[in-house]
Order: structure tokens, then C-alpha cells, then sequence
């Protein structure tokens, strides 16, 4: 099958590098009118290209000596050997070309390994058999390079000679390639760090750690929706948080945790949402400016099924906890389930793996969402950077509540997505808590309790009355306010209050002041 191979000066909004051909997944897209974002497009130089490829914004460039030629068969392999798999352009294409084309193209290499690769996720990804003979008796090969991705437990299918190594099923699948700062986190052995930090402490203290660290992140994720949540919504939260990881994921689970979070649903629908949803702005008559638009309610129940099977399968192989983790909880995000409260699920579920995998040590509880807060605008970012170019493919109507009806079919843009962005992201911020937040939340419960056990042995005072005081001299920037002084602890001498003063200076002497603990 030929296809037209003539030159483009602009391609889905970017424009191409002078004097190059597209190539690739971008030829393919374009030639078959695929609706589909190329995330990493790619175009073939008319010249030579020093070190045979180059980056160039968002283009990687080939030598001319990579051009595949003009058929189907030459950019499909292209697209296979020198390009990030994309399952949702791969199972869009499949389902536009007529079966026999892909039948003759593994016709003519039943046993090479590129073939055998369009053949099973040919069928994985369609569910139609194709009318081709089972694969000679060759050596098998993996779906995927595990040197380029991160991979599952291989699963041979005799029939293609190909060992299924996917994070996912055809159904629903994250891809997650393996990067040089993934490879470096995952060296880190960061929750063997954790366990290490932990374990050089009491269990007194552990408690109490946990307990602060519950609470920064209980109202940091409520922070993140631009929410000042009272105390009953937070101890909701921590409740949720807490429960993560016991029961294993199921789409029960989830609706359960969902009543957990969200006790009054008077105005929120409770369970799989049964109509639209957007994030974004309305224009001054309220009508929709959306920037993602979630999933199809008519599509929610199979999205979530494959959803659950897929974290199943990652946690049966193994896969990282992390990895897994940005898998799982920003594949939800994505789908987007609720009417509300889908951003708190979605970093429920980043504890619900940990706790699961035994990554966070027990009784503890990683402020994730309190990094987050902190890194919000490349939180966003991320989330934006997956939903944003999928947004021209959704084809929308405003309803008469000012809500969005999708007309179009969308489920395959919430089935197969790269998810390594969302997993660096994710784990510079669980590496941040291990090395930064944790640790640092021990040395102000040290400082603290050596502060009030020296206030205790200078001046008789109930405890209460010692940690308020600790509490108003730190506040204060080391001295006790005049309005304290002639208020609740006006019956102290000068002398006293000079040398509890010296004391909560000297106990936080070099503490750093960026976030206090539990605050």
C-alpha cells in the first residue's frame, strides 16, 4: 500500500525542519488521516545528519539514509524500530487500513521480529484474528526492548513467537520508557532509604511523624483544588489515606474510598458519573471553555475494568512501586470517573500503591500531595501535557446545564498513554520526601521535645502551656511577643522568658524554616 509521501511545511500545529519528509508515526498519521496526536514526531533529512539523528524542538531528525520509502509496510517499520511505541496510533491504524494489507506485510516476514510485533498487537489491540498461519518454529522475541521500556513478566503467545511483556492489556495499557532519570531513581532504593531513616528512631517518635505528616499532606491535597477544607473533610481524607493499601484495588474499592472522601453528596453524584465532564473556564455567557475533557460516561465501566486488571497484572510482575503508582493513579486522573473529587482519588491512589507494594514504611504516610503543592504549576504541567493535545480529537457540544457532551469515539485516548513524564515527575517527589521531608520532620520533633524538656526543667508549667510556647517564640522569629508577655504568661519573670527564649533559639539553631512540619 503506497502512500503520499509529498512534502509538509506544518503538521499538526508544529512546523516541519526545512528539508526534511515526514516519517514514521507522523507520515502515517497524516497519509491515513489518523486522529490521534503524535507526541514525538519524526522526519527524515534530505541531507546527512552528524551522529545519524538529531533533536531539534520538538523533532528528532534522521540521517537521509533512514528514509523507509513510500509504503505502509516501510513506515510502520520505521515507526517500530526507531520511534516510542504509541498503542493508540498503532490500534487507529490497524482499524483504517484493510485487514490484508497487515496480512501481507507479515506474509512477506513471518519471521522477523518487527512483523511479529505488528501481528500481536494487531490482534491485542482490534481483537480480530488475522488470517495468518501461526509463526514458524523461531526464537521468540520480547514485545518490548526491556532495555528501552520498562516491562512486565514476559507472557510467550506460541502462536506469534512473542513474549507479551507489556505494563498493561490490550484494553488499557501505561508505557513507561525506561529514561536515564528513571533508571537513576529506581537505583536509589528509596524506600529501602525510607525503612533505614525510620528505623534509626522510636516508635514514639514514628508515631507522632506519622501523625504530622498525615496532616500536611491531608491539607495540602486539599490545597492543590484551591480548597481550605475544614477539619471534618480533613480527617476524611486522612482516613482514606490511611485505609490505602488494605483491601486490593478493585473498582469497589475505589467507589468505597469515594464515600469515604466525599460524605455529602446531596450535589455530587456518587459512583461512575452518568454525564460529562471538563476542566477549564466558561465564557461570560457560562458556556464551556474546556482545556481536558474526561472520558464518556457510557465508556466508564470498561475504562475502569481495564483500569483495575491492568494495576492487577503490574502488581502480580512486580513492576516498581512508583512506576506503577503514576501508572495506576494518573490513568485514573485521565479517565476522570467523578463528578467530584477526582483529583483527591487520583493522589489516594498514589498512597494506595505504596502502602500496597510496602514501599512507604508501616505506619507512615509520604506527603506526596504536600510536594506536589509545591511543585504545583509542574503538576499541572503534567497533566496538561497529556490531556492538552488530545483535546483537538474530541469532538464536543455544550449541553443546556453548561456541561460538555462528547459526540465522538474517545475511549482508545484514555486506553494507551506514555506515562514516563508523570513517572519522573511522581518520583522526584517521592524522592524529595525521603530525602528532605521525612528526615526533616524527625529533626523538628528531636528539636522540639529537647526544647520543651529544657523549658520544663527551667520553669514549672503544664505541658500544653510549653508547646504553646515553643510554638509563639518560633513564630515570632525567636523572642515572645510583648501581647503573649502581658497575656497568658504574664506571671513569668523577665529573666525567665529571656532564657526560654535562649533555649527555643538554641534547639532550632540551623533548622531550616522552608515548610514547618505538619503545617
Amino acid at each position: 500500500m503506497k502512500l503520499d509521501v509529498s512534502d509538509d511545511d506544518v503538521f499538526q500545529e508544529k512546523t516541519v525542519p526545512s528539508g526534511t519528509m515526514l516519517a514514521g508515526w507522523s507520515l502515517l498519521v497524516r497519509a491515513l488521516a489518523i486522529a490521534g496526536p503524535v507526541r514525538h514526531p519524526s522526519c527524515v533529512s534530505e541531507q546527512h545528519v552528524r551522529g545519524s539523528r538529531r533533536q531539534e524542538g520538538d523533532w528528532a531528525i534522521f540521517d537521509k539514509r533512514y528514509w523507509p520509502g513510500d509504503t505502509l509496510a516501510d513506515h510502520l517499520s520505521f515507526a517500530v524500530r526507531h520511534e516510542p511505541i504509541d498503542l493508540l496510533l498503532l490500534k487507529r491504524i490497524f482499524t483504517a487500513v484493510p485487514s490484508a494489507e497487515i496480512e501481507s506485510i507479515i506474509r512477506a516476514a513471518p519471521t522477523g521480529a518487527p512483523a511479529r510485533r505488528l501481528w500481536y498487537l494487531c490482534e491485542l489491540l482490534t481483537g480480530h484474528t488475522l488470517d495468518v498461519p501461526d509463526a514458524p518454529n523461531v526464537t521468540a522475541v520480547d514485545l518490548l526492548d526491556p532495555e528501552d521500556y520498562f516491562t512486565g513478566t514476559p507472557r510467550l503467545s506460541k502462536r506469534h513467537r512473542l513474549r507479551d511483556n507489556l505494563l498493561g492489556t490490550g484494553r488499557f495499557c501505561p508505557i513507561i520508557r525506561r529514561t536515564p532519570a528513571l533508571t537513576e531513581f529506581i537505583g536509589l532504593d528509596l524506600a529501602a532509604k525510607a525503612r533505614a531513616t525510620v528505623g534509626r528512631i522510636g516508635a514514639h517518635l514514628v508515631s507522632r511523624a506519622a501523625s504530622f505528616l498525615l496532616l500536611a499532606d491531608s491539607r495540602a491535597s486539599f490545597e492543590i483544588e484551591g480548597e481550605r477544607a475544614p477539619r471534618t473533610r480533613l480527617e476524611r481524607w486522612g482516613r482514606a489515606v490511611l485505609q490505602a493499601g488494605r483491601n486490593p484495588l478493585s473498582l469497589d474499592e475505589i467507589l468505597r474510598l469515594q464515600r469515604v472522601l466525599v460524605e455529602d453528596t446531596r450535589f455530587v453524584h456518587a459512583g461512575l458519573r452518568p454525564d460529562g465532564v471538563f476542566l477549564g473556564e466558561r465564557d461570560h455567557d457560562g458556556e464551556p471553555l474546556p482545556e481536558f475533557i474526561g472520558a464518556r460516561p457510557e465508556d466508564l465501566p470498561d475504562l475502569m475494568d481495564a483500569l483495575v486488571e491492568a494495576n492487577s497484572r503490574m502488581r502480580d510482575d512486580g513492576v516498581d512501586a512508583v512506576l506503577k503508582a503514576a501508572a495506576t493513579a494518573f490513568g485514573f486522573v485521565y479517565i476522570h470517573p467523578f463528578q467530584d473529587g477526582n483529583g483527591r482519588m487520583h493522589r489516594c491512589l498514589i498512597h494506595h500503591v505504596l502502602a500496597e507494594r510496602r514501599f512507604t514504611p508501616p505506619g507512615l504516610v509520604f506527603p506526596v500531595s504536600s510536594v506536589l503543592l509545591d511543585r504545583i504549576e509542574e503538576y499541572r504541567a503534567t497533566l496538561q501535557a497529556h490531556s492538552g493535545p488530545l483535546l483537538p480529537f474530541i469532538a464536543w457540544r455544550p449541553t443546556s446545564e453548561r456541561n460538555v457532551q462528547v459526540q465522538n469515539e474517545t475511549a482508545d485516548l484514555y486506553r494507551y498513554f506514555d506515562c514516563t513524564d508523570a513517572a519522573e515527575f511522581l518520583y522526584a517527589c517521592v524522592r524529595r520526601t525521603v530525602d528532605e521531608d521525612l528526615p526533616r520532620e524527625i529533626d523538628y520533633l528531636r528539636r522540639h521535645d529537647e526544647a520543651i524538656r529544657r523549658i520544663m526543667d527551667a520553669v514549672e508549667m503544664p505541658d500544653r502551656m510549653a508547646e504553646n510556647l515553643v510554638a509563639y517564640i518560633r513564630d515570632n522569629h525567636g523572642t515572645l511577643s510583648l501581647r503573649r508577655r502581658r497575656g497568658e504568661f504574664a506571671p513569668m519573670h523577665d529573666d525567665e522568658v529571656a532564657r526560654i527564649e535562649r533555649i527555643v533559639r538554641d534547639a532550632f539553631d540551623g533548622f531550616s524554616s522552608k515548610r514547618e512540619p505538619g503545617a
